[in-house]
């Protein structure tokens, strides 16, 4: 096994979607987590991950022949360019807007944006205002 990082520190330690379309889904994908500065950690025939993403053809193994269901998925942005660089990526690369760029009445400086991906899935960049980290993730390396 090679060396691999991955970075972790909050609730979810990876979500799978899987669709009918992986061509269009990565398209998709691919062009939203460029916009957010995520890089797409691997990819084969029938599937491709950036970070805790896994996204899988409807016919790999792990799909056992049945797409997700319609989900909402929230990506952190770093400010609100990043927001607006997704939003506008999301619509070039096949998304549907759901929600253009702007603050949000969930707390003060919720700044987010709204896409359908190509299987109907509302995915979100939200910036969540000025703030301190204490990290920006927590890394952790398995070497084999």
């Amino acid at each position: 096994m090679e060396t691999q990082q991955l970075h972790r520190g909050r609730l979810i330690d990876h979500l799978q979607l899987v669709t009918p379309d992986l061509e269009t889904s990565r398209r998709f994908y691919g062009a939203v987590l460029e916009a957010l500065d995520v890089p797409i950690g691997g990819e084969a025939e029938r599937f491709f991950w950036a970070d805790e993403l896994f996204v899988s053809a409807v016919d790999s193994i792990a799909a056992q022949g049945r797409p997700t269901g319609r989900c909402h998925l929230a990506f952190q942005a770093k400010d609100r360019a990043m927001v607006e660089a997704f939003h506008k990526a999301g619509l070039a690369a096949g998304g549907t807007d759901n929600g253009a760029p702007g603050e949000r009445p969930y707390h003060p400086g919720y700044y987010a944006t709204f896409l359908l991906d190509p299987d109907g899935n509302n995915i979100e960049a939200v910036f969540h205002g000025e703030a301190e980290r204490s990290a920006d993730s927590v890394v952790v390396t398995f070497e084999g």
